[in-house]
């Protein structure tokens, strides 16, 4: 199942520029691209596996977390061997083997000699598995608690809510006699009410203490999670991204060195959203996330979101337009920029490389804290710089040169809000030029627009 988790890329484009340049015609090609995507068929299933892998202790109690997925409820209205639009856990070949001590213990005429039991609840009802509710804080029936009728000793408690009898629910299996191995039943539990699910394999018996689990389940969704369902987003974005291209290349001659960078981040943004996509189709057929392309599409995102924020810092401190170089701060930019991609390469690594359950382990905690931290500095930095920036224009008197860049602060604020990323900062950065320019030179063409930008260098070189 494709999660899921992603930054959104905002491209400000003026009205005129739509309307007066093609870009209306490209954008609804764009969009009905976009609502075509909603046709395609996606079958979302998590094969999660498990080698010789070992229970945890928890109270009086040992379990091993399966996995957690966000499951939609089944259509009821289907027939009963149409697996789309049904929504499942399924346990196939699924091994327990406990240690060779413990399979002695036992009596070889005992038909049941130990007790594993799979159990599948919603988070809203974790309460219902423990004492909690009896008072106790054991979370395998006692003796005690099995006198007062609660439940059955040697079993994990678990309270039915009778307005919804599905959740928790419990697979058991039993070992037999001497026997070191046993397999469960293949079986499919089919999930009729939609909400995040938790699964764990758990046993009470501490002779059971060294046992091992192997197999695998698989977690189907009769539709993605909102977390996973990435991919008609990606399509979505790539071709937003590619509406500048076209603009671009038919004014190439006239653009500045900016104008290149800007570009180099949009395909940068195209290349990851086509990698994601990719993913998210093969996570969707296979059910698993193979390390190659992970890896080389959380790479991809890591570089862009860099390159992203350093050039929305140079620009906000005049670099391309009101400066030709940024002098010895640049070596601040350059360590603020790669101690940025190395956090945000290792949270996505922790993220998506091999992860399939809808829920991160703790390790993504203390990589999400410097990561924030280093936004925030990104953002009080671009600020102010841009503060700088249009305070000294305005001593200036440089008046085409500081609406360029009270526009531009406004546009970047308003990037903000909705969410601050690399191609909404950038591609808006090259429109900006040509609204201020409308407002100095209203029957100028796109190409006088581009180079009034090179002029303005010009001449701030000589200042």
């Amino acid at each position: 199942m494709v999660s899921n988790n992603r930054d959104r890329e905002f491209i400000c484009l003026s009205s005129y520029d739509l309307i007066g340049n093609g870009y209306f015609q490209k954008l609804t090609f764009v969009v009905i691209i976009y609502f075509s995507c909603f046709s395609i068929t996606q079958v979302g299933a998590s094969i999660h596996e498990y080698q010789n892998q070992s229970f945890f202790r928890r109270s009086n109690s040992f379990f091993f977390h399966g996995g957690s997925e966000g499951l939609y409820a089944s259509n009821l209205h289907l027939e009963e061997n149409h697996l789309n639009g049904k929504s499942f856990i399924r346990f196939e070949s699924i091994t327990f083997q406990r240690t060779k001590e413990s399979a002695e213990k036992k009596n070889d005429m005992q038909q049941k000699t130990g007790l594993v039991e799979a159990i599948i609840v919603e988070v809203k009802d974790r309460e219902n598995i423990g004492g909690s509710y009896l008072h106790s804080a054991a979370i395998c029936c006692t003796p005690d608690l099995s006198k007062q009728g609660s439940c059955n000793v040697g079993e994990v408690i678990i309270h039915q809510d009778p307005n919804h009898p599905y959740s928790p629910q419990r697979i058991q299996t039993f070992f037999e006699g001497k026997n070191e191995e046993t397999t469960m039943v293949l079986q499919t539990i089919e999930i009729n009410r939609t909400g995040m699910y938790y699964l764990y394999f758990m046993f009470c018996d501490p002779e059971l203490t060294s046992t091992t689990i192997s197999g695998r389940t698989v977690e189907k969704s009769r539709r993605l999670s909102s977390r996973k369902d990435g991919t008609t987003n990606d399509i979505f974005r790539a071709n937003v991204s590619s509406i500048p291209w076209p603009w671009s290349i038919q004014y190439w001659k006239d653009i500045i060195q900016l104008q290149y960078h800007i570009t180099a981040v949009i395909g940068l943004g195209m290349c990851e959203m086509a990698l994601w996509y990719f993913e998210y189709a093969n996570f969707n057929a296979t059910g698993s996330r193979p390390m190659g392309i992970t890896l080389w599409a959380v790479t991809i995102t890591a570089v862009k979101k860099t390159v992203s924020r350093l050039l929305l810092l140079v620009v906000s401190m005049g670099y391309g337009v009101v400066r030709p170089t940024l002098g010895g701060v640049i070596f601040k930019v350059l360590l603020l920029g790669l101690t940025y991609f190395v956090f945000s390469e290792a949270l996505g690594l922790v993220e998506n490389l091999g992860n399939i359950n809808d829920l991160t382990g703790k390790a993504r905690l203390f990589l999400v804290l410097p990561v924030s931290l280093l936004d925030a500095c990104f953002i009080i930095w671009i600020f102010s710089a841009l503060s700088q920036t249009l305070e000294k224009l305005q001593i200036r008197r440089s008046m085409a040169k500081f609406a360029l860049y009270r526009r531009y602060a406004y546009c970047e604020e308003m990037g903000d809000e909705l969410e601050e990323e690399g191609i909404s900062l950038t591609s808006s950065s090259v429109l900006l030029a040509g609204e201020s320019t409308a407002k100095l030179e209203r029957k100028a063409s796109n190409a006088d627009l581009f180079r009034l930008g090179g002029e303005e260098l010009e001449e701030d070189k000589r200042e």
